[in-house]
Order: C-alpha cells, then structure tokens, then sequence
C-alpha cells in the first residue's frame, strides 16, 4: 500500500502537460538582473561596482549574516549598476546589473560532464563549501542549506528526506531532473548524508511519476543506505511536515522545525546543486525552470541563468498567448501571480505557469455555509473558518491562539471552499500581523 501523510490533503487536477519536455539550455540573455536577496534571511551584501568585470561563477555579493547566502555572477561581462530594479510582485529590490559579454567561466569550475562519486571532505568542510556556493533549498522555500545542515547542540539528524514529490499542479522541473540528472542527484544525496551523519536516506517520490521511481531505484542500486518510497499522490505532499509523516510516520510539533524529529528535508533539485558545488565547484547560478500553460505554444523545462528575465522565457516557449489572464511564479496553488514580466529568475524560481483568462478569474463569494470542507482537508489541522473570521476581525491574539502560524499556506481550503471565499488570502493577511507581533517580543 502506498504511503501518504494522515492529516487532509486534496487531489487538484495535475495538468503536467511539460512532463515530456526534456531540459533545454536557454540562449544566453543579453543582460541580467542579479538580485542581492534571493534567500530566507538577511540579504548579502555587493561587493562589485559600476564598471567592474566579471566572469561566470564570480562571487558579487558577500552573505549578510547566518542566514543568509553568498549571490555569484551567473554571466561574464559588465556590471552597468548596483541598484533598484522592480521585481515580479511590483516592489522595488536591489540587483547586480550585468551587461553580458562572451561566456567566461571563474578559474577552478570543473564543467567536465563526468561524474565524480567521491567525496573526501569532512561534514564541516561540505557545509563550509555548500555556504561559500551559496546553495539554498530550491524547493520553493529558498531556506540557505548550509543552515539546515548545522544541527543544533543536543539535536540529531536521524534521517535525511529528500523531496521528489512535485505535488504542486503544472510543475515538472523536479521531474525531468530525477530522470535526467539522478547519477549527479544521488551523489549529491550521498554528500548531504556525510554531512549530516545520517544512517538511513529516503528519497519521496509520489506514484504519478513511475519513469523516475524506476530510473531511481535503477541508480540508487548502489548505495544501500539510501532507500526510495513511492508516494501515494495527494497535495500538499511536497510539504516539509507532511513528507516526513508520508515517509517515516513521524509529526512534527506545533511551532517546531523538522530536526525536532530527528529530520532534516531537503529537495531533489538542491541535491543535484550541491553535487555541483562540492564535486565541480559550481556555485548556484542556474535552474530548471517549468514555462507551460494550457494554451502555450510549447510547453518546457528550462535550464535558465539566474538574472534572466521571465519574458525571456516565455518568448523562447511561443509567446504569450492571446486571452492569457495571469502569470504566475510557481504553480497555481502556492505560487503569486506576477505584475511585472521583465523581472528576473532567481534560485527560487521553479515554475512559470500562463493562465487564461477564463481560469484566472476569482469567483464571486457567497457566505460560509459552515459545511467544514477546509477543516477536513487542512493538513496542518487547523480551523481555516475560524481564523479567517478572527483575522478578518482584526483580533490577532485569537488568531495566534488558534496557531496561524502553523498554516503553510497550501491554499487546500481555499481550493475546497463551495463559497468560494478568500480562506487564505485574510489568514495570510492575519498570520503576517501576528508574526509582526512575535518578532517585537524577542
């Protein structure tokens, strides 16, 4: 029987149209906008200037603090500004403007395609060397990797997860790494494992991707310590708690991080990124990004330079199609829509999903028929009703109470809502207040 995680969970349809796209090299950009904050955490800090040249790899912008995470050149060429740019949401952020000249690579960037499965690094030279390559989680989260991998004094890290899920509707990047890069993948897996110390490994992958688990199973032949789990397919799975409990059965707390447990989670796409900095020396300068939508032209899976624009994106994939609606960064259930299209790829970037018109359209709400349908599928299980009212009412102890800031905004309730009302948008509105608040008391 397959596995899945006990608590809510719904079953949007899939639509991986891109699913069969194998990974593309998009063209070089002729410039990019490299933002200096790319991660959870203190943004880093540039250290080059108007005038100054750089090359692929080069670090540009220095770590701000623990959290936080080193930003490199993605390009070589001209650095035009260090300045404002506008970002996908509309809100004004600081970049790394870059005119591009050639395709010059940093000194000691192995790009040679053999695969090298020896690592002789100690844990605390792997960690040291995923912070300087400025690895973060590109699972969505953009969580800097070198401060998951620092286990706090009297936790353990008991098992390693890896999230190969890809729950999200539309996205299909995680995907076509597992079947087109899983040797660099594993490898990468197996270094995290060194770091951490970890006896088991467990790589979650739910059962709409058999080509994968077969792929997979085939490579992790090998190494005995690493085991993989087909999932049953349910959103949100790709959830940090809701994997844990899908694989090994364990909840994690209230207000409590997965190391708690014994825990450390971290994504299929951030593997295969710390193969490349710790055996090839290759910073975090490019992704797989998804471009698909219903009525795009061709539908793709990208691997995309991080500073790139998004228009450039869709320009390579057809176009914008005629009566498309919304943009939107990520997929249809977590992601945001996008305000601003020149805006730039980050780490973070996953998916860019075109929806027409006709699905993009909020519809009209009615009143709360308390039927309960966002309690039952709530993975989190918490009352979505009740703090939405509180939140919308202002009265923010409540909503604390009643622990918002469990909610991971998964937008299960909102789906599952027959009065269609705004379920997540007020508790995202109420939790924001409430963490306001929680951060003036420390």
């Amino acid at each position: 029987m397959l596995k899945s995680f006990r608590l809510g969970g719904i079953h949007p349809p899939e639509n991986k149209i891109s699913r069969g796209a194998a990974i593309e090299q998009l063209p070089l950009p002729e410039s990019v906008v490299i933002p200096i904050s790319q991660h959870i955490g203190a943004p880093a800090v540039a250290i080059v200037a108007k005038g100054d040249s750089v090359v692929v790899g080069q670090l540009i912008a220095k770590a701000g603090g623990f959290v936080s995470s080193n930003i490199h050149s993605s390009v070589s060429g001209v650095v035009t500004a260090v300045g404002d740019f506008v970002d996908a949401s509309g809100l004004r952020r600081v970049g790394v403007i870059i005119k591009v000249e050639g395709d010059t690579w940093l000194e000691g960037i192995d790009r040679d395609s053999s695969l090298n499965k020896i690592c002789d690094l100690e844990p605390k030279e792997i960690v040291s060397k995923i912070a300087a390559m400025g690895i973060v989680g590109m699972g969505g989260a953009t969580f800097p990797t070198q401060v998951k991998l620092s286990i706090p004094e009297g936790k353990k890290a008991v098992y390693l997860i890896i999230n190969g899920v890809e729950c999200e509707p539309y996205l299909t990047a995680d995907h076509r790494v597992m079947l087109e890069r899983a040797e660099e993948m594993v490898v990468g897996i197996s270094i995290l494992a060194k770091a951490l110390g970890v006896v088991r490994t467990y790589i979650g992958v739910e059962n709409n991707k058999p080509d994968a688990i077969a792929h997979i199973s085939k490579v992790i032949a090998e190494y005995p310590n690493i085991d993989i789990i087909p999932l049953k397919v349910k959103y949100p799975q790709g959830g940090e708690k809701q994997l844990i409990d899908a694989v090994v059965a364990l909840e994690v707390p209230s207000g409590a991080i997965p190391i708690e447990v014994g825990a450390v989670v971290q994504n299929v796409g951030t593997a295969l990124a710390i193969y490349e900095a710790v055996q090839k020396n290759k910073p975090l300068i490019e992704r797989v990004v998804t471009v698909t939508g219903k009525k795009l032209e061709k539908p793709s899976n990208l691997m995309v330079r991080v500073g790139t624009s998004i228009d450039s994106l869709i320009t390579y994939c057809g176009g914008l199609p005629e009566n498309s609606g919304k943009v939107i960064g990520g997929g249809p259930m977590m992601g945001r829509a996008m305000c601003n299209l020149s805006a730039p790829v980050t780490k973070g970037t996953s998916g860019v999903l075109i929806m027409p018109s006709e699905e993009s359209l909020r519809r009209s709400s009615s009143v709360c028929i308390k039927c309960a349908k966002c309690v039952g599928v709530c993975p989190m299980g918490l009352e979505p009703y009740l703090l939405y009212k509180l939140a919308d009412l202002g009265r923010l102890a409540d909503t604390e109470e009643h622990k918002v800031t469990d909610c991971i905004e998964c937008g299960s309730c909102s789906f599952t809502c027959p009065a269609s009302l705004p379920l997540l948008d007020m508790i995202k509105l109420g939790k924001n207040e409430v963490m306001k608040i929680i951060r003036t008391r420390k």
